[in-house]
């Protein structure tokens, strides 16, 4: 406890007491001592104040301020305010021995007669009332600072400036081909989260002025084509499949992917939606794309699959290694060295070398109409101006089977003869263990085990064989179906070129003329256009 002061009043002489700190305070200061006797204007000699408060050792020490009794002087307390109102402090001065204290209500109503009218430390006061410190100062009152608000964060859910980027191979080696600049996104993915502002709170001085926060700029989404926000306007959410992207400012999401090569300026694309392609596609990439895949230029030896439509304004030279996949239609100026397949319908130029599959149409028309080496199929019919060659490869035009049927009636039927061995196999076993038991004779539980798992196999691949029959039944109708398909040859066939349709088949033996080919009687035939 610091030291303090203290005015005495007795009957014949007014004394200034002052008392020594304890438990390490701090020393008594005279001056204020002195400035607190002239602001009551007790009457005192300056110069024996300061004489006296010299010979103060451990004891409380007595110092005569003049003849007969002083006034009565109670509790009192000194404010002080910090210059910027955020914070108040207070000095108590002890009453004089036969002055007052105050109570809590009145140091209360002083202090915001002081100018303190906010933020008072009721527990700091409660703490000095139970146990009394005079000439310390206490901090008594704290204001509340303004607090500027927070202005809230987006969260991206994708990279917002992607780089190309490759990838690395487990061997350590760089994959140049897969660079990850292409950002897919599916129909309501979450794009990007917000984590809303904190709005800005007004402060309060201790003198109770209040302080007006600082102002400052909530984020917002800024958000464009195929982007949705959400019901709580907390997340932005994709419209449709694509690729997300920052455009300036604003998070969009297309549904084309525009591009001017594929090269190695791109690496292989994966797309959800559609790609347009101003240029060409290099060899050794791929590209693959969700709706349709449209080639201003060329495609080299690349592998592009789409689920919708491939368009291609010049042509594809597959170099023996280009494959085409659509889900749709497949457009092209010609295809040479290349495999393509299309679940409709194809329409080109020109076929060399190439196996080409549909599950509709083949139509090769324009100038050259040529179909020349390689295998074409067509689910409901082939049209060419010219088919075959002389001095080339083999040409097979095949018509009147889906290849996916077919392929799928092929399984069915490998599938159909595993599982009537496993029959043929199981079925004698278990009726030699049922005839066992009908006649009383024991079997171990061994045996018993293994007659039951058979019997389980049994008659799952009689069920799977039953399913597959019915399945098998189906395919060979729609099949059949296809025997009213037709090759039409609107120009020249070559000598040797083999026509198919359906499980028939004939190669053509010399030169023929705008003819097309039917399935009639079991045969293959020829008739005139």
């Amino acid at each position: 406890m610091n030291g303090y002061f203290q005015i005495i009043n007795e009957p014949e002489e007014t004394f200034l007491c002052l008392y020594p700190p304890t438990s390490g305070g701090a020393a008594c200061d005279v001056t204020e001592a002195v400035d607190y006797l002239s602001q009551k204007k007790v009457d005192f000699s300056l110069p024996v104040v300061y004489a006296y408060a010299k010979k103060l050792g451990t004891e409380p020490l007595k110092i005569p301020l003049h003849k007969g009794k002083g006034s009565a002087e109670s509790e009192m307390v000194r404010v002080r305010i910090t210059s910027d109102a955020m914070t108040a402090f207070c000095t108590f001065y002890a009453p004089s021995n036969d002055g007052s204290v105050m109570d809590k209500a009145e140091i209360i109503n002083d202090l915001r007669h002081r100018g303190v009218r906010f933020g008072v430390k009721e527990s700091v006061l409660d703490d000095f009332l139970a146990n009394r410190r005079y000439c310390e100062e206490i901090e008594i009152a704290v204001g509340e600072p303004a607090v500027a608000g927070d202005s809230g964060k987006i969260e991206y859910m994708f990279n917002t400036n992607p780089r190309i980027n490759p990838t690395l191979k487990d061997d350590g080696s760089v994959d140049f081909f897969n660079l990850n600049v292409i950002q897919n996104v599916h129909k309501g993915d979450t794009l990007a989260r917000m984590t809303p502002p904190t709005p800005p709170v007004p402060g309060r001085t201790v003198k109770d002025e209040i302080l007006k926060p600082q102002g400052i700029a909530s984020v917002r989404f800024r958000y464009g084509k195929n982007v949705e926000l959400s019901a709580d306007e907390k997340e932005l959410i994709a419209a449709c499949d694509g690729h997300v992207k920052i455009d300036g400012d604003r998070v969009r999401v297309e549904d084309v992917l525009m591009l001017s090569n594929v090269d190695n300026s791109t690496g292989n694309v994966e797309f959800q939606g559609s790609i347009e392609i101003s240029g060409d596609i290099c060899e050794n990439f791929s590209v693959h794309a969700g709706g349709n895949i449209t080639v201003g230029g060329i495609i080299e030896g690349a592998e592009v699959e789409a689920g919708g439509d491939v368009i291609i304004t010049r042509g594809m030279n597959g170099m023996g290694k280009g494959v085409i996949r659509s889900g749709g239609n497949v457009v092209s100026r010609f295809f040479e060295n290349a495999s393509v397949s299309a679940t409709n319908s194809v329409q080109t130029d020109s076929i060399i070398n190439s196996n080409v599959s549909a599950g509709d149409m083949i139509k090769v028309g324009g100038k050259r109409g040529n179909i020349t080496g390689g295998k074409v199929q067509a689910t409901n019919g082939i049209e060419a101006k010219n088919v075959g060659s002389l001095t080339g490869g083999n040409t097979v035009l095949e018509v009147g089977a889906n290849p996916a049927l077919k392929a799928r009636l092929a399984q069915i039927q490998k599938t159909i003869t595993e599982d009537v061995e496993v029959i043929k196999k199981t079925k004698p076993i278990i009726a030699s263990i049922a005839e066992k038991l009908k006649k009383g004779q024991q079997v171990d539980k061994e045996h018993l085990a293994y007659a039951k798992n058979l019997n389980t196999l049994f008659n799952m691949k009689q069920q799977e064989l039953d399913k597959l029959s019915d399945e098998q039944e189906e395919l060979m109708k729609e099949l059949a179906e296809g025997k009213k398909a037709t090759v039409k040859v609107f120009g020249d066939v070559a000598g040797g070129t083999v026509i198919a349709i359906g499980e028939l088949s004939m190669t053509v033996k010399s030169n023929l003329s705008h003819c097309k080919f039917v399935s009639e009687r079991g045969n293959v035939k020829m008739l005139g256009l």
